[in-house]
């Protein structure tokens, strides 16, 4: 399992179920917008590791809602388009798609895309992905959490927002960069709600949460999880 979430924009409800069963089989978690205003509204509840985007959509063009999405964002993206021009690849490519796929095109080769292009944006998804500190042991792969050797129940929120800080361990981050990679690129949570989740982490894996050793506040900034010379 790769645990990855993948958004597909397409008014092709059809196409979109056929890649979601295949996706889903590989182990991706997968959500489907038929235009771009229900896919804004996705994006304002949960963060992706890949957008598979038509250009032609029923309220805006795939390249309006690429462009919408770079001013916050740098999920890839891969156009898949019956669009095949070389001026539409162009322009795919110019305002920031990462890989650009015609229709039609099988579920092999759309596979083979997703997976390079995730290679590329985020490693090789082979080897798992551990970070430990202190008594707490992140497994980013299998998205479970152990602390002196006992699992610990997140919530899927506060999972996410532990896995971003852990891949960026060492590293101060901002409250709006974690509501943007975590919530996603156009959520209107309020930095309350970041506070409140990071307050949840702390509790749950802090030995004492009021003086956190781990997950710790770095003031005017946002957050940072110290974990020098852990794995």
């Amino acid at each position: 399992m790769n645990n990855r979430r993948i958004l597909i924009i397409d008014d092709d409800a059809d196409l979109s179920m056929i890649i979601t069963d295949m996706l889903e089989s590989k182990g991706f978690f997968v959500s489907c917008a038929q235009n771009s205003e229900e896919a804004f509204n996705i994006l304002g509840e949960a963060s992706f590791e890949l957008i598979l985007l038509d250009i032609n959509l029923p309220d805006n063009s795939g390249f309006e809602v690429c462009k919408q999405l770079r001013e916050v964002s740098n999920v890839p993206v891969i156009f898949a388009s019956a669009r095949t021009s070389e001026t539409d690849r162009i322009t795919g490519f110019d305002i920031g798609g990462d890989d650009y796929l015609p229709k039609p095109y099988s579920m092999k080769e759309l596979l083979s895309r997703i997976n390079a292009l995730l290679r590329r944006s985020y490693g090789s998804t082979d080897k798992e992905r551990i970070v430990t500190f202190g008594e707490v042991s992140v497994n980013i792969t299998s998205r479970t959490v152990t602390r002196k050797g006992k699992a610990v129940n997140l919530s899927l929120r506060e999972f996410d927002l532990l896995a971003y800080l852990c891949e960026h361990k060492n590293e101060a981050i901002s409250k709006n960069k974690l509501i943007n990679e975590v919530w996603g690129a156009f959520s209107t949570v309020e930095p309350s709600t970041l506070t409140v989740h990071i307050r949840w982490l702390r509790e749950k894996l802090e030995q004492d949460p009021a003086s956190p050793v781990y997950i710790k506040t770095v003031w005017g900034v946002g957050y940072i999880l110290e974990a020098k010379d852990e794995k």
